[in-house]
């Protein structure tokens, strides 16, 4: 048996270029690795099985994480299956990158299960096929991302920051998200190379100046619950806040210990919430 935990992933900087001809989006982010994770464990099988302690979650076809294992058999052949068990710990439909991080984990893993011998390079090239946070997450630590997010450039980081997540429980449509793009106007975008140069280097200060999330101001109006979030982590003081990938979920950086139970008793007891840090 093998256990493997798949990590949740936040976006230090999340900007909308444009709209391609192809109708994905050309997008410039920086994504960090947190150790918030969901834990999956891997056994031989003749026949591809999968199950998960959350019933809410799609356990076929539907899930990534199935889709993963097929797309395995599919190009190599492989006859072989497992039984795949999922115990979700990261919030769904969160901007976390949960599903891409349990198919990025289920690639790795029957990579080795099944004697496989694909490099990461190559694991890659099957994950963007899933989906376009999977090729991140198969490398995990600091990047930034272009194109769609599947263009990877690793950032040097030694930076090791703790942060609070808290995850209202209204999940967002990201098409709607995205429709919004093109209603608003004088969109603050982020420095996302000066959020390179600042995760480089160390600088906090210039991290959270330069940082930002085009996504909180198109979905402001539709999910206020958004603005919930950031004006009580703003009222505990944690102003260093943003919101990750299209939400709903908020983090603060380097939140003062004192804080962080008074917070966590103030906010609606529905919300996930959890104190976790970088993973590098």
């Amino acid at each position: 048996m093998l256990t493997r935990f798949a990590h949740a992933k936040i976006n230090l900087a999340l900007d909308i270029l444009y709209k391609r001809p192809d109708g994905y989006h050309e997008i410039d982010s920086v994504m960090q690795t947190i150790a918030l994770s969901d834990q999956l464990t891997f056994e031989l099988s003749p026949q591809l099985e999968l199950t998960c302690n959350d019933r809410r979650l799609p356990t076929d076809d539907r899930n990534l994480a199935w889709k993963a294992a097929e797309l395995l058999q599919r190009e190599l052949g492989i006859k072989q299956g497992a039984k795949i068990h999922i115990c979700k710990n990261i919030p769904m439909a969160a901007g976390l990158a949960g599903g891409s991080a349990d198919a990025a984990e289920v690639l790795l893993a029957l990579n080795e299960l099944w004697g496989l011998g694909l490099s990461i390079d190559e694991l890659v090239s099957l994950g963007v096929r899933l989906g376009a946070d999977v090729p991140f997450c198969i490398r995990r630590g600091t990047a930034r991302a272009r194109g769609i997010g599947e263009q990877l450039t690793q950032i040097p980081s030694n930076m090791r920051y703790d942060l609070l997540l808290v995850t209202p429980n209204m999940p967002i449509v990201t098409a709607l998200a995205y429709g919004r793009f093109y209603q608003k106007r004088d969109l603050i975008h982020p420095q996302v190379s000066q959020v390179v140069h600042a995760m480089e280097t160390g600088d906090f200060l210039l991290l959270t100046q330069s940082w930002g999330n085009v996504f909180e101001e198109l979905v402001r109006d539709d999910y206020p619950v958004v603005i919930k979030a950031k004006s009580l982590l703003n009222e505990y003081g944690l102003t260093a806040n943003l919101m990750s990938g299209s939400g709903p979920s908020v983090f603060a950086l380097n939140p003062p210990p004192e804080v962080i139970e008074p917070f966590f008793a103030a906010i609606p007891p529905e919300w996930f919430r959890c104190y976790t840090h970088f993973l590098i």
